[in-house]
């Protein structure tokens, strides 16, 4: 007999948020609780409706801070929020909007929200928004991510006066490396009174081993410093059982938001996050139909896909690789493509061979280039002078990349995740974009079955006959000449 998974009750009862972006947008004003200035700053950015995840997301985390941020609701311990919802469905608003509005009226400077996520772009992307959104109130954001020295990096947080040490900082986003190093090697930098920890791409962060980075922040949380400017009245014990003595004081509840497209169910693995009562909202589920049966072929969904997006695969053989995505480039005009490879030496060599068969603007994003110039490319690819980006995963994880219209898995991805965050590139906010996987015959049957395991169906097959590739072949052996003489 099977043994049926045990799921602790937040995770087989989560709340749970429409799918279907298009139809279900939520009038801003309608959504209880956003203090008028936000809503004002909203409207001066466009978004006057809000997507499902951000609709329901923003009041819990608004309530769960709703007697200012020394206590939750009833003088009780905030609870742990944990989002799961695909990618480009709105996670940063919903964190950014209630983060900023609670600490509207704070008075002292203190590092009170800190935002880890994995990748450099990310953490820009996360910081921007939150510029936008402090504009005008007093909060100061700070981003730290080891693109300035250290020491600029240390004068961004933390200013020496003769009383001591004081925050030059309220919000912090940064990447887990250089958080770890400011919290070991700053003097001053300080997060005994931290309100929110947000995990961005929480599962990663935990698959990593990030996980060390996530102890020392907890850790240095609930570190009670002595040194003079800190007040001992807020004094900030390890959570346990409540007792007399532990509720004499008020304490700075440390509350947790992890967020993730693919937000892993393995209890085990969620456990070591060490989540207060957490509550649960994800958009990955299956629908039920009129008649309140389930769908079957939704019953083992775990991951969801953006709705606007079309799956196909085209069978091939290693030599015609090349070939076809110039064929989909130059025969199909495709514009706006993403394309994926599975390293660093892959994406160049097939960027120099397409920049030898020339006719296409192309252009590669891995860490093989400086910051600045993954930047300018990004934006010009957005401006729709690239034609082709060819990358490695490094863009595939959250990256909001604005108007693709095609991305192409060169490489197939070994897993599935992998799989859904380079497809959820194109299609975003209910957009339509297309996912081409060009998959060898032999990793066929493999890919397919992994795709089927995951509950994802939609897949066609979308073969390309060695016909319509001929006209291509003389142009592409001169190129691959070229290619030998460059790479010599």
């Amino acid at each position: 007999p099977q043994v049926q998974p045990f799921l602790p009750q937040w995770l087989a009862e989560p709340r749970r948020v429409q799918k279907r972006i298009r139809d279900n947008l939520c009038p801003a004003r309608d959504v209880p609780g956003i203090h008028p200035r936000l809503l004002k700053k909203l409207h001066m950015n466009g978004i006057d409706s809000f997507f499902p995840v951000q609709a329901e997301v923003i009041p819990a985390i608004l309530q769960s801070a709703a007697s200012g941020y020394l206590l939750g609701q009833g003088g009780y311990r905030p609870r742990d929020i944990c989002v799961s919802a695909p990618t480009g469905s709105g996670k940063t608003l919903s964190f950014v909007i209630p983060i900023v509005q609670v600490l509207l009226d704070r008075v002292v400077c203190h590092v009170r929200a800190l935002v880890v996520l994995p990748t450099k772009e990310l953490a820009q992307q996360v910081s921007k928004v939150f510029n936008v959104y402090t504009d005008g109130t007093g909060l100061k954001v700070v981003l730290i991510t080891g693109q300035k020295s250290f020491a600029k990096e240390q004068e961004m947080l933390v200013q020496k006066k003769v009383t001591g040490y004081c925050s030059l900082a309220d919000i912090v986003v940064a990447t887990p490396g250089r958080l770890t190093d400011h919290i070991n090697q700053t003097p001053g930098f300080s997060l005994t009174q931290l309100r929110f920890l947000i995990v961005d791409e929480a599962d990663r962060m935990i698959d990593d081993m990030h996980q060390n980075c996530l102890n020392q922040i907890v850790k240095a949380a609930f570190q009670g410093e002595n040194y003079s400017g800190s007040s001992m009245l807020f004094q900030r014990t390890k959570p346990g059982p409540l007792t007399a003595a532990s509720s004499c004081s008020p304490q700075i509840p440390l509350q947790k938001l992890l967020f993730s497209a693919t937000l892993t169910q393995d209890p085990e693995k969620l456990q070591q996050l060490d989540l207060f009562q957490p509550r649960l909202f994800t958009s990955v589920y299956s629908e039920k139909n009129r008649d309140g049966t389930e769908t079957d072929q939704d019953t083992n969904n775990k991951y969801t896909l953006p709705e606007g997006l079309s799956q196909c695969y085209v069978p091939c053989d290693l030599n015609s690789k090349p070939l076809l995505l110039l064929y989909f480039m130059l025969k199909m005009k495709f514009t706006r493509v993403l394309c994926f490879t599975n390293s660093r030496e892959a994406s160049h060599r097939l960027f120099l061979l397409v920049q030898a068969f020339g006719g296409v603007t192309v252009a590669e994003f891995s860490s093989r280039l400086p910051p600045n110039e993954r930047k300018r490319t990004m934006k010009e690819f957005e401006q729709g002078k690239i034609q082709l980006l060819i990358s490695t995963d490094a863009t595939a994880r959250g990256i909001d990349v604005k108007g693709v219209n095609y991305v192409i898995n060169y490489d197939a991805p070994q897993f599935i995740r992998t799989y859904i965050h380079r497809v959820g590139r194109t299609a975003r906010a209910g957009e339509a974009g297309v996912a081409f996987s060009l998959v060898l015959r032999i990793q066929e049957r493999r890919f397919l079955r992994m795709l089927r395991d995951a509950g994802i169906q939609d897949i066609k097959k979308h073969p390309v006959k060695g016909n319509s590739l001929k006209p291509l072949v003389q142009q592409y052996e001169g190129a691959l000449c070229k290619l030998e003489k460059t790479v010599k």
